[in-house]
């Protein structure tokens, strides 16, 4: 028998078990078994006397002793088996309602049991209901502490408990499987890490919770290890073989936007960016960067000095963003910026009309079009180039890997790449979903901007919120009002938003105040149209649903009221703030909530109002909902499923394993010194443990 043995070989399992085991837990071999790590342990390291029992035990013990009178009580539903259990101190009762007959011919009147349960209090007595049961003779062979494996239902069903899967595993180990090792020894020795055979041994059979720690350590380690070793090899095989468009010159372009034409100081951190993608566009090789900035710190125009130091070199340059109200924002606030640069601009979205098309196709064919801003329609066959080569996508998270290849698939030359997310993300996760790219943040917003104001209200302050709503208005102030649109319940939410929208006309009539609306129903045109409205000052209030989270940039809305905020995650809440405070003016942020708060949804609310930075919110939204919730993660896809290791509470142990992964690589990149064959034998396998 070895690691790759198929487990309907191993005795007690058979072809039918093996193939529920399959379909259940995808356990397929020998190996497949070992690697199932326990969720949890039940301590049995120690023996109480029936004496020391008290009302303070609030969990699972073990006693020592044997059973007697053993009784059938009560007919139908109420019906239960008791027994007297007896050890040299004293005696309770042992209750079972289910598996009646089985235990009766089990259990050998005074004969030495341990069990395990835990103790209730009934009318003065204690008792243990359906307790755990094994003769003394072959408890005794336990560690103490005790492995317990999470089991569908289904199994459960088919009697394939816990105690099963710990049987098979001790079985396994009893004839001394070779496992062969997957570090090499001066990692093991450097790190102090257990050997694998022996971690393997104590993650199923641990002597103590010492030995138990340093086994976790061990495959956490590894997880995370080679999940970076591989991020740090993509990420090095792409800048050895893909090389980019060297852009030697900063041009006229370039000049004349930042000594004419930009009215106001970049900040520390957008400099610092900048002289980054520089250094990448100089080095010769691909860029693969990924910009990260809080709502409002400016990577647009980061972007923008990109693209004009692209145009400067006689290259094209492409912007590709998720919905065409961002997109169609991109390209009227580019134009704006460039309207004094002989530069030709084009936006190609779905909505583009068939002889625009045809324009744009002939310009970009020409290379007359320098700059290409649209949505999905960038990425379609007639879509052709004359030299592309930067590609700049914008929250990039809301594109599938497949669509964003195919704009990089563009040029003849392979472009420049530039990923924009306003979506802070904790350094932890961008160094696992991200670490095959180069990671530049914009940590700093622009000068004289006015922190947002974030205000709790609960549902039945209504005319609180009117009189606040109208106050701004009076001052020439324009609101948005959010509502959440959730897929589960449509309809629900829909309904909600229509009967805000006339809960407000009431409020704010006409033609004193007018109101605007935007929600997913409704086409292209008239959500552009309602925008339009709004921007140009026609309407005072904005109800929307999350389709304004991003690309609506108004400066004189200074107010964002979110309706049912504790439906909506702490980063869409940070995003949805964000829409405000663009200007000179304060600006506020208004979260209106139920009077009932879960403990999740009031630790949102909270670290909302108490903080505006969106980093800090990322951890909390982490800490609260795990790195799954985070948007971005879901379609940008974590590539790996982590068996032990946690992104939250094993940072220290990420930093560790990436700064070995980083060391090995330095001084061999394509690990083909002898010493690392076992890294690479790995990585080719897509083996993570």
């Amino acid at each position: 028998m070895d690691l790759s043995t198929e487990i309907q070989f191993l005795q007690g399992v058979g072809p039918k078990r093996a193939e529920l085991l399959q379909k259940e837990m995808d356990l397929f071999t020998v190996e497949d078994l070992l690697y199932l790590i326990p969720y949890k342990y039940l301590d049995k390291s120690k023996i109480y006397q029936i004496s020391e029992l008290n009302s303070t035990i609030s969990v699972a013990i073990q006693l020592k002793g044997r059973i007697s009178n053993i009784q059938t009580i009560g007919q139908g539903r109420a019906r239960r088996l008791s027994a007297k259990f007896t050890d040299t101190t004293g005696s309770i009762e042992l209750v079972w309602f289910k598996g009646i007959q089985w235990v009766q011919k089990t259990l050998k009147p005074n004969s030495e049991y341990i069990i395990f349960g835990k103790p209730t209090l009934f009318n003065g007595k204690f008792n243990i209901t359906h307790p755990e049961i094994e003769s003394s003779i072959e408890a005794n062979k336990s560690t103490g502490l005790e492995p317990q494996y999470s089991i569908p239902e289904k199994l459960k069903s088919k009697f394939i408990s816990s105690k099963v899967i710990l049987k098979l595993i001790k079985k396994i180990l009893a004839k001394n499987i070779f496992i062969p090792e997957t570090l090499p020894a001066s990692i093991i020795k450097e790190n102090k890490l257990l050997r694998l055979k022996d971690c393997i041994y104590n993650i199923h059979f641990p002597k103590n919770q010492e030995i138990l720690k340093q086994a976790e350590y061990r495959i956490k380690f590894e997880e995370l290890f080679y999940i970076q070793l591989k991020l740090l090899m993509q990420k090095q095989y792409k800048k050895d073989k893909f090389k980019g468009a060297v852009f030697s010159t900063i041009g006229n372009n370039f000049n004349t936007f930042f000594k004419k034409h930009l009215s106001f100081e970049l900040t520390n951190a957008q400099k610092r960016v900048i002289k980054e993608i520089r250094a990448d566009f100089a080095s010769g090789k691909q860029m693969n960067r990924l910009l990260q900035g809080d709502v409002g710190s400016g990577k647009t125009l980061v972007a923008l000095f990109s693209m004009l130091i692209a145009i400067d070199n006689n290259f094209q340059t492409a912007l590709m963003a998720p919905t065409e109200i961002l997109a169609t924002q991109h390209f009227n606030t580019i134009s704006k910026q460039l309207k004094n640069l002989p530069i030709k601009i084009h936006l190609l979205t779905g909505s583009t009309k068939k002889a625009e098309r045809k324009i744009i196709d002939q310009d970009l064919r020409s290379g007359e079009c320098q700059i290409l801003i649209g949505t999905h329609a960038l990425i379609e066959d007639t879509v052709v180039f004359e030299n592309l080569a930067l590609v700049i996508i914008d929250e990039q998270h809301r594109f599938g890997v497949a669509q964003r290849a195919k704009l990089w698939k563009k040029g003849k030359l392979i472009p420049h790449i530039l990923v924009m997310t306003a979506t802070p993300i904790p350094r932890t996760l961008s160094m696992t979903l991200y670490g095959d790219l180069d990671i530049s943040v914009i940590d700093e917003l622009p000068p004289g901007r006015k922190a947002i104001k974030t205000i709790h209200m609960y549902d039945g302050q209504q005319e609180r919120l009117i009189k606040f709503m109208r106050e701004q208005i009076t001052l020439g102030r324009q609101i948005y009002v959010v509502y959440p649109l959730i897929k589960e319940s449509e309809k629900l939410d829909f309904k909600a938003l229509e009967e805000g929208f006339w809960t407000l006309n009431d409020a704010f009539p006409a033609p004193q105040y007018a109101i605007s609306i935007v929600h997913g129903q409704k086409t292209a045109k008239e959500k552009e149209w309602e925008m339009q409205r709004f921007v140009k000052k026609q309407t005072q209030i904005m109800v929307a649903t999350t389709v304004i989270e991003v690309g609506v940039d108004v400066p004189n809305a200074t107010v964002m009221v979110i309706e049912s905020a504790e439906r909506f995650g702490l980063s869409q809440l940070h995003q949805l703030r964000g829409r405000v405070g663009r200007g000179a003016e304060q600006s506020f942020c208004i979260l209106r909530t139920s009077y009932k708060l879960g403990k999740e949804s009031k630790e949102r609310i909270n670290a909302m109002v108490s903080s505006n930075d969106g980093f800090y919110l990322s951890e909390i939204d982490m800490k609260l909902r795990g790195p799954g919730s985070i948007e971005g993660t879901q379609q940008s896809g974590i590539p790996f499923q982590l068996r032990l290791a946690n992104l939250i509470t094993d940072q220290l142990i990420l930093q560790q394993a990436r700064q070995v992964a980083e060391n090995i690589l330095s001084s061999d990149p394509y690990l083909t010194l002898n010493e690392h064959s076992v890294l690479l034998r790995n990585i080719k396998k897509n083996a993570i443990f």
